[in-house]
């Protein structure tokens, strides 16, 4: 009866695969993003900054980051320096504070009972999501890519055309979720619907100010989304 029932579900589902941004999204990291990119301008004597602060650099993937958070004035070898020393200090962090928002394990274990195939996809290192991966999606998640050449980052649509390639799934079948204004017009790129997520680093005027019209203000809202 149990099986027939999950089939049954499994049979209604709208969409064969989600596409999730990682951080701010599934994970919040910020507080070790902050931490690494305020060790590289100590280490570069420059101005530190609050967790409010880097929370609005956050996004475009770690060198953009690093852009917005060095003293104004700062030349390329400094940036290039900076940006070297923050990798170094959140290669070794980058899982100190760092944890799922509440709900988003039962989300996706959810998901996966019902044949939805999952995989994320970030502007944040490809070294970076791969530990975050082994740590927390191994037994959810499918695929996982991070900023990494050949691949643009986001909000080309790359890196989610990859991930759609390698689930075996086609745009009308995939649905794509994250929390900024970089993640709606990468779902737009890529030709696929997009859910924007109110508990991330971003908030709903902003996003519906850029484009958002599928909101989820809590990871079971994705659910109902999907099926």
């Amino acid at each position: 009866m149990r099986f027939a029932q999950s089939f049954a579900f499994f049979a209604q589902m709208k969409y064969k695969a989600v596409i999730f941004d990682l951080d701010g999204t599934l994970m919040d990291s910020l507080k070790d993003l902050a931490i690494s990119v305020n060790h590289a301008l100590a280490c570069m004597n420059m101005p530190q900054h609050t967790i409010e602060e880097i929370k609005q650099f956050v996004g475009n993937g770690a060198r953009r980051l690093i852009e917005l958070s060095v003293e104004s004035g700062s030349s390329q070898e400094q940036i290039e320096e900076c940006f070297s020393l923050f990798r170094q200090h959140y290669a070794c962090h980058c899982m100190d504070y760092t944890c799922l928002y509440s709900g988003i394990q039962e989300l996706l274990e959810n998901l996966k009972d019902n044949g939805v195939k999952l995989a994320i996809v970030s502007n944040k290192p490809q070294f970076g999501v791969t530990e975050l991966y082994k740590s927390f999606f191994s037994s959810t998640i499918d695929v996982a890519i991070g900023e990494a050449a050949p691949l643009r980052r986001k909000p080309y649509a790359d890196m989610v055309v990859e991930a759609m390639k390698r689930l075996g799934v086609k745009p009308e079948e995939s649905i794509y979720v994250g929390d900024s204004d970089v993640d709606i017009m990468t779902a737009r790129n890529a030709c696929i619907p997009c859910i924007s997520v109110l508990w991330g680093f971003r908030d709903k005027d902003f996003l519906k100010k850029n484009g958002a019209t599928i909101f989820a203000e809590k990871p079971s809202d994705i659910m109902d989304i999907v099926k």
